[in-house]
């Protein structure tokens, strides 16, 4: 069943930084809804983003994709077309995220929805690339039932500033701990995460008993998921998203 949605923009204050801009939808009708948080790319919430917000919101969910960049200025907010020069603007805002910074983001995001859209229950956390990564730091962080997590880059090595003091991969004991469900999608042919990170992720989880489950698309690409990009893969795409639905309906209900 699809659900029709009703979405908006929203600022939500963050202990009295510049307000974040987010981006919110849920099933029209009302209703209490479980939530999922959307975790964007290096890109910010973009047009690709705000669709994949709906697309959960048609599944029965509130969800909501914030702008984490929101400290560096309000114009972050429209998020930044994919270019070379953008790429480089996209790391330097990166660069200036801290990990206390996203945890309260993402903190004030699910405070907003429960205070504000009628989201009740459990909550869970989607994420595409260095969304994804985030969506691995939420998990060991956040009380959520349930992670789908794109393509993370840079889980086991340094590359980011979430990676200080180490590596993200070292905070798995803390998504064993709140008992996150979490799936793994990853590209064969990926630039980013090659096989051995691959292997150190899953050895990860296996070691700290988290429930997982980890898939490996063959050749394909990293950014398989969205359409209109040279990368993108339509069977992967659909069976990555067949995926998700499941999870959330067992682990979130719905």
């Amino acid at each position: 069943m699809a659900y029709e949605i009703v979405a908006e923009n929203v600022d939500i204050e963050v202990g009295g930084s510049i307000p974040m801009a987010a981006y919110v939808a849920r099933p029209a009708g009302g209703g209490s809804r479980p939530a999922v948080l959307v975790c964007s790319e290096l890109w910010g919430v973009t047009e690709e983003v705000r669709d994949v917000v709906g697309q959960v919101a048609a599944l029965g969910y509130v969800a909501i994709a914030p702008n984490l960049y929101h400290r560096s200025g309000p114009e972050t907010a429209a998020g930044l077309e994919e270019s070379d020069a953008n790429r480089e603007r996209g790391f330097e805002l990166l660069g200036q995220l801290t990990r206390e910074g996203v945890e309260a983001d993402l903190r004030a995001c699910t405070a907003y929805v429960r205070d504000h859209v009628a989201a009740t229950g459990k909550i869970g956390v989607l994420g595409f690339s260095l969304g994804g990564h985030i969506a691995y730091f939420a998990a060991s962080r956040l009380d959520l039932a349930a992670a789908a997590i794109f393509y993370p880059g840079w889980l086991p090595v340094a590359g980011t500033a979430l990676s200080r003091p180490e590596p993200l991969l070292e905070v798995t004991g803390g998504v064993a701990d709140r008992d996150v469900r979490i799936l793994l999608f990853f590209a064969e042919l990926d630039h980013v995460i090659d096989e051995d990170q691959r292997s150190r992720i899953g050895e990860a989880l296996t070691a700290a008993g988290v429930r997982h489950e980890v898939v490996v698309y063959p050749g394909v690409q990293h950014a398989f998921f969205f359409p209109g990009r040279r990368p993108y893969d339509k069977a992967a795409a659909e069976d990555s998203w067949s995926r998700v639905r499941t999870l959330f309906a067992a682990e979130l209900g719905q």
